[in-house]
């Protein structure tokens, strides 16, 4: 797959899009690092792309988010309107679309749907850190 440029930036393309905050994007970069982190552990770093699936994502993303907000991550990702591991999906596609991201030939936004239910992914978190 050739490598494109993008014809704008990154927040122009959120903001035209609407649907999601600069910080819901904020959020899946730091998901997508930890994530790729998680993946990769003991590999040297710098050693070129690394691919995540689309489970492996939402899984880091619900860790990040139970460990910065405990119970209330289902409440800080509904105000930026994100209400299901689909949306986490909306999120990446957008950035592939317009050359920010890559996905491999077996890559679907599928692999977003349903991975768990926001609803009950946090039920068992009691506590979280906050960071300083």
């Amino acid at each position: 797959m050739k490598d494109r440029q993008p014809e704008k930036s990154v927040e122009e393309i959120i903001e035209a899009d609407g649907r999601y905050p600069p910080e819901a994007y904020s959020f899946l970069h730091e998901g997508l690092a930890k994530a790729v982190r998680e993946a990769y552990a003991g590999e040297a770093s710098g050693s070129g792309r690394h691919h995540v699936t689309g489970q492996q994502m939402c899984q880091a993303l619900r860790d990040l988010a139970a460990q910065r907000w405990g119970m209330l991550a289902p409440t800080v990702l509904a105000s930026w309107n994100i209400h299901g591991t689909i949306d986490f999906g909306q999120m990446v596609y957008l950035l592939i679309e317009h050359g920010f991201m890559h996905r491999s030939e077996e890559d679907s936004i599928d692999d977003f749907a349903d991975v768990f239910d926001l609803s009950e992914a946090f039920n068992d978190v009691d506590k979280f850190e906050l960071s300083r």
